[in-house]
């Protein structure tokens, strides 16, 4: 049966309750976090930047870039209107910095060459139309931006338990993209110096990073103020 965005609505809806809270936020999440963050500094310093977090569920990683990285101005998106609702506290705290947009990363509501950066950690299994999404973060980022997606590493035996056999069996028909396959998104929508780095572990994942090119024509974007969207 295939996966659709119905399906991956309702399983957020219902994991909100216990998200920032459940065991994957130690052996995942955090370590994810931990490298977006890290290689966002290495290219971007002390700088100000704009970076869009598709699939921010409750706006974890939204606060942990504003506290290492200060100079960021951070929007983070999501399908599911329960996710944002459960960290209105949060988005509530960050609001000077940090706005939380309820969205789809087929149809990202901001205009072309907005970001620096956009990143997606652990929720691109999700997308039904993968190939749709990550065009989507390309045109959102401006000439030299970068996308950085992390997800679980299936290519090795171990990796492949986890995520294709233990996951799917407990989320449906979710699918992981191989490396090969997170090369050939990025190279279809136009991304260059794809690379990639696998994190071992017990729960290893996979950073995959592309550029856009600086010769693509760059639209101009005033200093964006987006409307916050969560829902009581």
């Amino acid at each position: 049966m295939t996966y659709d965005r119905d399906q991956a609505a309702e399983e957020f809806a219902r994991w909100s309750e216990s998200y920032d809270r459940c065991v994957l936020q130690w052996l995942l999440f955090g370590p994810s976090h931990r490298a977006l963050i890290r290689r966002i500094r290495s290219v971007a310093g002390d700088r100000p930047f704009r970076v869009l977090d598709v699939g921010c569920g409750t706006g974890l990683f939204a606060s942990r870039i504003r506290t290492a990285l200060p100079a960021a101005e951070v929007v983070g998106i999501d399908l599911v209107p329960e996710m944002l609702a459960r960290g209105r506290r949060r988005w509530d705290y960050l609001a000077d910095n940090v706005i939380p947009v309820r969205g789809d990363s087929e149809r990202l509501p901001f205009a072309a060459g907005t970001f620096d950066f956009v990143t997606c950690a652990n929720s691109f299994h999700h997308y039904p139309n993968q190939g749709r999404a990550v065009q989507e973060m390309q045109r959102v980022l401006r000439p030299g931006g970068r996308l950085l997606i992390i997800d679980g590493y299936r290519d090795a035996p171990w990796g492949w338990f986890i995520y294709d056999v233990c996951v799917t069996y407990r989320e449906g028909n979710v699918h992981h993209a191989s490396s090969q396959r997170f090369r050939d998104l990025m190279g279809a929508a136009g991304f260059q110096a794809v690379a990639q780095k696998v994190h071992r572990g017990l729960a290893p994942f996979l950073l995959s990073e592309g550029v856009v090119p600086e010769s693509i024509p760059s639209i101009p974007a005033p200093h964006f103020r987006v409307r916050q969207t969560v829902d009581a």
